[in-house]
């Protein structure tokens, strides 16, 4: 049977469609039960006359109920639409928050993140989560999970982006039900005495517990970073250069406890839990076991979202291994997607959701199919093939996910998943084993020091594989219908490999060819687009201008703009960059653009509509330069001191002149006409 063949399969689909109708059309929650209340009534009425019941019209009901159910779930996963959510009531600056600690997030290099939910509003009980942060100054206190703070003065929104193409944060964290955040001063907070203990607390004490713990051993420090990684879903503690070394190798998926930890937790429990398996009801009683084993690691690596996910996926798994019947692991694979996106539908927009099971579903898939391609009778190449399989099916499945969204293919992923994978098991199991011994205390030093060991072997495997910079294919651009048709087409290849019918390679190089045209219509469209843009970047000036496919960079400081120039051309699909310096005076779209910097001289220029860039904080009289240059705009950028920028705001609305401050609104964008 197919994939689609499956009742779930379709009802995922139908699912996933609701939420994004939903997600897009911000529908309320009134008219999303109504909407549901109408085609539940519809599927009755099919059901009711057998004639239709039968037909194709009660299946269409079912699937535009179980649509309008999509809706109606992000409707409801979606904090700004409850009733009850803090946005709906009136609150100041002198407002009092009541705010609980449920997560503690990935520290930046200044300040401590975190995610508090409201519990009150001056005294009324609301609900809502904010993003909070607290700079590591010598005020500086560290907070737990489950701490309850008195919080009064003003939220703001999560800011969107500065610049054109950058991560967008606010969207990320709007996808966790988060829209603002609030500073943490010790002026404005107070911790309260109260005491609770959630579950989520208990874990991440716990996991605190078990951290402490490992680094009372003798492990190094780049290699307890791994550990708590790999085990503990802990990676503040990790090296950058580790992970930069493991993501051009195409092993960071390695780094992070997901479904790959979890499916072979599930293997290693299996395995010792077979002898079971010969008493009355020993295959019920191995998978309950399994199902509680995985729930306890959930819990010991601190119940984060990703592992919770994981784990949900995997018990459904085991319930199908169970089974024993191979087609249904397809069924109860989409029966986990419908369950866990009808609690959590925002996990749909999550990369990590999208990512494991695009690799699952293609493991399941495509791995049978590849064995009957070759199934060698020696046991070392059956088991080498096995593992290219795995790993060729499983980095299909994510190839154009993962390129719409990091840009990158690492060439020689399987050449580091054959050399890590096999042993991961054991890296795993022993590292459960360490763990638990320095949690009690009784790790002798022997044993630390062999899986130190380990760990750095693994690690100098894959910074092998990673220098060989050849085989890295970055600065990969495909756009969301270039994803769609990538997916269509690895559709066709799999088929057409499984069918083995001269229909299949026409529908493949259709969709080649659609690759092809599309990617030409996007040159194209880059090809005729000319414009200018004034990043945001602190203590420098940079303009971007973009002329058909070519981009041309002109900064201060060009080594600060890696990442923001790379983003900008991959998305606006350049052909060429090419850097130089920034001109004092210089031409577009037939207006003049004077650059003044810290020289503060003024240069020379033609009578013609002139906008005015401030950079570097020039000591130079506003007033007398906006009568002299008579500019149709003032631009400030992010390389000036914000009180120069307050006080030139404050001369051009006196004289009535238009005024753009980066720091404020973001980069400044200007199209030719």
């Amino acid at each position: 049977m197919q994939p689609y063949d499956f009742i779930s399969v379709k009802l995922s689909i139908a699912l996933i469609f609701g939420i994004l109708i939903g997600r897009s059309l911000d529908i309320s929650i009134f008219t999303a039960f109504l909407i549901l209340g109408i085609s539940l009534f519809l599927v009755l009425l099919f059901f009711i006359f057998e004639a239709y019941r039968k037909g194709i019209l009660f299946g269409l009901s079912i699937l535009l109920a179980t649509t309008n159910l999509g809706i109606l779930t992000v409707s409801l996963a979606q904090p700004k639409l409850w009733p009850d959510h803090y946005s709906k009531i009136t609150f100041t600056e002198d407002s009092i928050w009541e705010l609980q600690l449920s997560r503690v997030l990935k520290p930046s290099t200044f300040s401590e993140r975190y995610l508090f939910d409201v519990r009150s509003l001056n005294g009324t009980e609301s609900r809502g989560t904010l993003l909070a942060s607290a700079k590591k100054d010598s005020n500086f206190v560290k907070y737990k999970v489950d701490d309850i703070l008195y919080y009064w003065g003003s939220i703001r929104p999560i800011s969107p982006p500065a610049n054109p193409h950058q991560f967008a944060y606010d969207e990320y964290m709007e996808t966790q039900g988060v829209y603002d955040q609030i500073p943490l001063k010790a002026e404005n907070i107070l911790k309260s005495s109260k005491n609770i203990h959630s579950l989520k607390g208990k874990a991440a004490l716990f996991q605190s517990f078990l951290l402490r713990a490992l680094e009372r051993t003798s492990i190094e420090k780049k290699e307890l970073g791994i550990l708590q990684a790999i085990l503990l879903g802990q990676r503040k503690n990790l090296d950058a250069s580790v992970y930069e070394d493991y993501k051009n190798a195409g092993a960071a998926h390695i780094l992070a406890v997901s479904g790959l930890h979890i499916g072979i937790l599930l293997l290693l429990l299996q395995a010792f839990l077979k002898p079971l398996k010969a008493v009355r009801h020993g295959t019920l009683l191995t998978m309950v076991l399994v199902v509680i084993a995985l729930w306890c690691y959930a819990f010991f690596t601190g119940l984060s979202p990703s592992v919770v996910r994981a784990v949900t996926m995997f018990s459904f798994v085991t319930y199908a291994l169970s089974l024993n019947r191979p087609s249904s692991i397809v069924n109860i694979l989409a029966l986990s997607v419908f369950f866990i996106l009808l609690l959590h539908p925002m996990f749909l927009f999550q990369v990590g959701f999208q990512m494991s099971y695009a690799a699952v579903f293609a493991i399941v898939w495509i791995y049978p199919i590849l064995m009957k391609l070759w199934n060698p009778r020696h046991w070392f190449l059956r088991k080498c093939w096995q593992l290219f399989a795995v790993s060729l099916a499983a980095q299909a499945g994510v190839l154009p996910i993962s390129i719409f969204y990091f840009h990158q293919f690492p060439g020689l992923f399987f050449l580091s998943n054959i050399l890590i994978v096999p042993f991961l098991g054991i890296l795993l199991g022993m590292g459960l084993l360490v763990i638990i011994l320095s949690a009690i205390n009784i790790l002798p030093n022997f044993i630390a020091v062999l899986y130190n060991w380990l760990l750095k072997t693994m690690n100098e495997v894959v910074q092998f594989v990673a220098r060989q910079e050849q085989f890295i294919f970055d600065d990969l651009s495909i756009d969301s219908v270039t994803l769609i048709l990538g997916y269509i087409l690895l559709y066709f290849i799999i088929t057409g490999i499984q069918q083995r019918r001269s229909k299949w390679v026409i529908n493949i190089g259709i969709c080649v060819l659609s690759i092809q045209l599309w990617t030409f219509h996007r040159a194209f469209r880059s090809s005729q687009k000319e414009g200018i843009v004034v990043l945001q970047q602190m203590a420098n000036t940079t303009l971007l201008y973009q002329k058909g496919r070519t981009l041309q960079v002109m900064s201060r400081d060009s080594s600060r703009l890696v990442s923001l120039v790379g983003n900008y051309a991959i998305k606006e699909f350049m052909g060429a960059i090419q850097y130089g310096n920034i001109p004092n005076v210089f031409s577009f779209d037939g207006k003049q653009w004077i650059v003044v910097d810290s020289s503060a001289i003024f240069p020379p220029y033609t009578a013609a509509p002139v906008t005015l860039l401030m950079t570097q904080s020039p000591r130079i009289h506003m007033e007398r330069l906006l009568a002299t240059a008579q500019p149709e705009l003032v631009i400030a950028d992010g390389s000036n001191y914000p009180a120069d920028i307050a006080r030139w705001k404050k001369s051009c609305k006196k004289l009535g002149l238009p005024f753009y401050a980066t720091s404020e609104k973001g980069a400044y964008l200007l199209k030719a006409e």
